[in-house]
């Protein structure tokens, strides 16, 4: 849950630190108090779209941190290299221009991340979010989540993936024949060109090493001249007098043991210079160049450094290239047989499409009857007896009959009164009657939802009366499972608060200034009269105030 959430400098909020509760959290305020900007503020913190407008005037940047507990985040945390701590410290900063920083944990993440991680922690249903149930393209992704039946989803998903494979390897291989004549002219002439340089493995590091003999032939053979006739063939050459010196020592180690070992060690020295004089001789020997040679060597790396250009590669990507060149003519040539077999496995992808498809249909059908009986139940309770709620289900309208989310178009109907056929809830549900839609429908989503904290943004919208006290009752029920932090005008669901903040705003040198304050039990009632009458707190004002906790077991 949300713990703690601490403002800096957002809109008219100078600083507020609300330590929020378990359960039931409900802030209350008059029109225009900033009530909404704490719900603005968690939306920031949470990855929500900021700008500059959001940032105090006057101010050089804003600051919203929020502490989580108590929350099950591990795999996040450790998909992005995050470790995991007692609690969870959100943080969002934004400069004056609209820029941002995120934080999690301390550790600066982007805001795609900060998003992604709080959609795990927290659903916010702001005053616009009910129209999310006007989108009927988002009716599908509802009664799935609700469904909760994730394998015959997955197995319709993994067939269609098989099909939209095929697919795509054919629509690869269909060329008209224009097309198919330039690409075959073109793979022919790279063959012809690459099969014609006779590429060899690691030649061109052969050849490098050659040319560089080649280019510096005359300083090597003076300097392995040199060499040489030092090691061998001076007058006082090193071997000859290494092979005087190892003489000597042998006789003297004769008769002094202790020299033995200076002696092995200058006969090896013997063998060492004798073998790098070999070494030596060799490579003089072999330094005979032909021009003949040089120009071939020249030519040679010419040709391969102008194809290593022309194909934007090394020497292993030319031999590369010239496999795929051969593989993807050899394919044109038999495309023809090849079409007609992936013909064959289109008919079968798309069977075991139509099959998966039929499953998926079957289940959702199941579950649209089970979410219809559940929200019209949902709905009978807050005040909405001869509401009906229905899913419709018909057949997709793409070109095959399916698509990646399955076979089925899926869209919600209602009727709000008796005797009235179920149309679409735009056109059907008031503003009163689409806040109770969606309260029932949270309801009923939440038991499948993993996320344990829900923000509602005036819920209340259009309601009064038994209605009201229904919707007080049903988000004091939510609240036994989850926490639920909630704005409203109404004293029947102030009244229903576990914890209950009072948000005003007043001027101050010139400035507005808002602030935020929980509220004790005389608090909340002075609170709930207010909400009943107005800025006059009377005697009445106050029994209805406290009738209303004694009604809510507060």
């Amino acid at each position: 849950m949300i713990s703690e959430l601490h403002i800096e400098n957002i809109a008219v909020i100078e600083r507020a630190d609300i330590a929020f509760g378990a359960g039931f959290n409900v802030l209350t305020g008059e029109t225009g108090a900033g009530k909404s900007i704490v719900i603005d503020s968690i939306d920031a913190v949470l990855g929500g779209r900021v700008t500059r407008e959001l940032v105090r005037a006057g101010a050089e940047k804003a600051l919203v941190n929020a502490v989580f507990t108590d929350v099950d985040v591990s795999d996040w945390l450790a998909e992005n290299d995050l470790d995991a701590e007692e609690e969870l410290i959100l943080q969002r900063r934004i400069s004056a221009d609209g820029k941002s920083a995120c934080r999690v944990n301390g550790a600066a993440v982007t805001v795609q991340q900060l998003r992604a991680l709080g959609a795990l922690l927290l659903d916010i249903h702001g005053q616009q979010d009910g129209r999310q149930l006007l989108d009927e393209a988002r009716h599908l992704d509802y009664l799935d989540r609700f469904a909760g039946e994730t394998a015959a989803l997955d197995a319709y998903r993994a067939a269609f993936e098989t099909y939209r494979g095929v697919k795509r390897e054919m629509d690869r291989l269909r060329m008209d024949e224009l097309e198919k004549e330039r690409l075959t002219d073109r793979l022919s002439a790279e063959i012809e060109e690459l099969e014609k340089a006779k590429l060899v493995p690691g030649e061109e590091a052969e050849l490098e090493s050659r040319q560089g003999l080649m280019k510096n032939a005359v300083r090597l053979t003076e300097a392995l001249e040199g060499a040489y006739g030092a090691l061998y063939e001076a007058d006082e050459s090193a071997l000859g007098l290494v092979a005087d010196a190892e003489r000597f020592t042998a006789a003297a180690a004769a008769m002094a043991p202790e020299l033995e070992e200076a002696a092995k060690s200058i006969s090896e020295a013997r063998f060492l210079l004798t073998d790098a004089a070999e070494r030596i001789g060799d490579l003089r020997d072999g330094l005979n160049f032909s021009e003949e040679e040089f120009d071939r060597v020249e030519s040679r790396l010419a040709l391969l450094r102008r194809l290593e250009r022309k194909y934007n590669t090394n020497e292993a990507g030319l031999a590369e290239r010239l496999d795929a060149d051969r593989a993807r003519l050899a394919e044109i040539e038999s495309a023809d047989d090849l079409l007609v077999q992936l013909e064959r496995d289109l008919a079968r992808a798309r069977s075991a499409v139509l099959a998966a498809g039929k499953t998926l249909t079957e289940r959702r059908r199941a579950a649209g009857d089970a979410l219809a009986k559940r929200i019209e139940a949902e709905l009978r309770y807050l005040s909405m007896p001869s509401a009906r709620f229905c899913v419709e289900i018909a057949p997709s309208e793409s070109a095959d009959g399916f698509d990646a989310t399955g076979c089925d178009r899926v869209r919600f109907l209602m009727s709000a009164n008796a005797g009235e056929a179920p149309g679409r809830i735009a056109r059907i549900a008031s503003g009163g009657e689409l806040s109770r839609i969606m309260l029932a429908m949270k309801c009923v989503f939440a038991e499948h939802d993993r996320v344990q904290s829900m923000v509602f943004d005036e819920i209340d919208t259009g309601v009064s009366g038994v209605a009201a006290q229904r919707v007080a009752e049903k988000m004091g029920e939510l609240s036994r499972s989850r926490q639920v932090l909630c704005i409203t005008h109404l004293p029947q669901i102030a009244a229903m608060a576990d914890t209950h903040f009072s948000i005003s705003k007043a001027e101050k040198a010139g400035r507005t200034y808002t602030t935020v304050t929980p509220l004790d039990r005389e608090g909340r009632l002075r609170e709930l009269a207010r909400l009943y009458g107005g800025d006059k707190v009377t005697e009445t004002t106050l029994r209805a105030a406290a009738e209303d906790f004694k009604n809510s077991g507060k």
